[in-house]
């Protein structure tokens, strides 16, 4: 490709996540030359000395397209996601937390103060007998210190500013990006909104054989030993290959592992967990006649951590969006 002489200005920023989507951009190797040919790094605080102040310096839509990865858990996350808002043309949500939420929105089921007892005070590998917890403001050598707001919900991107395109995944595999960075390239992106991942589900690249059993037990995957060519629901093993869109060719599965659900419900596809149990329903084996809530419940017993097990990446996005006593999520679009 012949290097542009207007090229496009782009940016990425990491907020609440575990990083390892800004190393999947890395993980490009040398297809990320391919898009320095035709773009230059305008902003990219993990990557380069980018500021601050360089993103305000920037005009309305300057960036032409920016990669937002992490959930919004501080208000520094939500801050600058509304920053990268006025200042990006195009912002996508790339990764599971920037999609969905992700692993970091399962603290939804605590709420701030738990969270900071665990983390700070109930910890057997922290050490604190002052119960010293961080505080948004705080005096040292005459000097005051400030921190980011921790927020008592997370919220996806989505949740706090517009959203042009998503690259689901966790982090989102290569070919993914890749094929996301071609469209770009080419000027050949789908409408904006897209989820640009399959239409389908896992289930549709499993090579996996489904015979539609019924089951009476659950199994962890370290619990039984797996047929390498059977499906895994029909050995009783909890994967959420049904209700999660497709474009990972069915990683995990292949891998003998089951699906969690990384790359986030298919688009007629409201709440990827309550979709799920639904879809256990039509396959649960109740027993006697007159007894199936008895048997039903008997078998739901033998699963271990509902919630991480049907909403590991979505529950932030999900309809109730954390703990039920609570109110769920009652801010969710």
């Amino acid at each position: 490709m012949q290097e542009k002489e207007n090229k496009l200005k782009v940016g990425a920023y990491w907020a609440s996540s575990c990083g390892g989507c800004d190393v999947a951009l890395l993980g490009l190797h040398e297809r990320i030359l391919d898009l320095l040919e035709g773009a230059d790094i305008a902003f990219w605080p993990a990557a380069t000395d980018f500021k601050y102040e360089d993103l305000k310096s920037y005009k309305r839509n300057e960036l032409d397209i920016t990669f937002f990865n992490g959930g919004i858990r501080t208000s520094e996350n939500e801050e600058i996601a509304k920053l990268l808002r006025e200042k990006t043309d195009l912002l996508v949500a790339y990764g599971s937390c920037a999609h969905q939420g992700g692993i970091p929105g399962l603290a939804n089921m605590s709420d701030k103060s738990t969270v900071f007892d665990t983390v700070y005070r109930d910890n057997p590998s922290t050490y604190n007998p002052e119960g010293t917890v961080p505080l948004e403001r705080s005096e040292f050598n005459g000097g005051e210190l400030e921190l980011p707001a921790f927020n008592e919900r997370v919220k996806n991107l989505e949740g706090v500013v517009k959203v042009d395109y998503t690259v689901p995944g966790c982090p989102p595999p290569p070919e993914l990006t890749q094929n996301f960075l071609d469209l770009i390239l080419n000027d050949d992106l789908p409408p904006r909104g897209s989820v640009v991942a399959g239409e389908k589900t896992v289930c549709d690249e499993c090579n996996r054989e489904w015979n539609k059993k019924s089951i009476d037990e659950f199994h962890r995957p370290q619990e039984i030993e797996i047929d390498l060519e059977k499906c895994l629901l029909d050995q009783g093993i909890i994967c959420m290959g049904p209700v999660t869109r497709s474009g990972c060719d069915a990683s995990c599965p292949e891998m003998n592992l089951p699906c969690k659900g990384c790359f986030g419900p298919p688009s007629k596809v409201d709440d990827q967990g309550a979709e799920m149990l639904n879809s256990l329903a039509s396959i649960l084996q109740i027993g006697e006649e007159g007894k199936a809530l008895e048997s039903e419940e008997n078998v739901l017993a033998n699963l271990p951590d509902p919630i991480g097990t049907f909403y590991s990446f979505s529950l932030a996005n999900s309809i109730f969006g954390g703990k039920v006593e609570d109110g769920g999520n009652n801010e969710r679009k």
